[in-house]
């Protein structure tokens, strides 16, 4: 190979340095700007409307869309590329205002500024922008999980990964307690025959409990990133994740259907979290 062949790839070399040295001074302001605590506490007062009704309805639907993900990951390996495609860009979860907002920072902050150097973004990569943003969906609802955990381990000594386990924990500790204030020989002799004596608690009583503790969660998920962007922007995956997007987008990868981990880790806690409730119903 001669000299003259060798030109274009030194001259690519740079190019492509200087490309990813843009990228990251975009990332990098990008992350600062919205993921930092003060930017997530701007973007998060978008929540505050009707997104607090959207998430409960995307906690229901977020099992839908692992299942579709699945099912369009699965064509793509039986060749069928075309249906895979078409049922990995249906849209299952709604986009919330926080969302929208992410969504349109990243297309004027990021990727219009980049097209200096890479080219316009192609239109298929709308779905590849949604993804990345529904990822922070996901994050949000481990966080939720990680606060059930913990809420569980430490007033009730038990594991509770969601609200199934935890729903029975609280409503009998709020019976018992009602019951013991209402004992007509005081509250002492009430927490004695009460301890021997446990209430038989009523169906509709736990399912009301659950209701309330799922409207609780919905409301905490909708705030998760309050918590989750700074410690992610601290730790550098923010920076991470949207340095991948990038490289797919360049890729024109923005077709082939992909389950996030993160989507992953919270559809297992929730998995997690109908086997504890039900080995409890089960346990003698």
């Amino acid at each position: 190979m001669g000299p003259a062949d060798d030109k274009p790839e030194r001259i690519a070399r740079p190019e492509a340095d200087a490309v990813r040295a843009g990228d990251g001074a975009l990332v990098k302001a990008f992350v600062r700007r919205h993921f930092s605590l003060r930017g997530a506490l701007r973007t998060h007062r978008l929540a505050l409307g009707p997104d607090l009704l959207r998430a409960p309805l995307n906690v229901a639907l977020a099992p839908v869309f692992i299942l579709v993900r699945l099912t369009a990951l699965l064509l793509t390996r039986l060749r069928l590329r075309r249906a895979g495609e078409w049922l990995a860009s249906r849209r299952i979860l709604l986009r919330s205002d926080v969302a929208r907002a992410i969504e349109s920072a990243l297309i004027d902050e990021v990727l219009r500024p980049r097209m200096a150097w890479t080219g316009p973004t192609s239109a298929t990569s709308t779905r590849l922008i949604e993804d990345y943003v529904g990822i922070r969906s996901a994050i949000a609802e481990i966080v939720t999980t990680l606060i059930l955990l913990c809420l569980g381990v430490i007033v009730f000594h038990a594991a509770t990964p969601g609200v199934l386990s935890l729903a029975p924990l609280l409503s009998d500790r709020a019976a018992t307690a009602g019951a013991i204030a209402d004992f007509p020989l005081g509250s002492g002799l009430g927490r004695v025959w009460y301890g021997a004596f446990p209430l038989d608690l009523s169906g509709w009583f736990v399912a009301g409990v659950a209701v309330l503790l799922v409207m609780a969660a919905s409301i905490l998920t909708a705030f998760a990133g309050v918590v989750a962007d700074p410690i992610q922007a601290r730790l550098g995956i923010h920076r991470r994740r949207l340095m991948r997007l990038l490289v797919r987008l360049d890729e024109a990868r923005s077709c082939e259907p992909e389950i996030a981990r993160e989507h992953l880790f919270a559809r297992m806690a929730d998995l997690t979290d109908v086997v504890t409730a039900l080995l409890r119903m089960l346990r003698p």
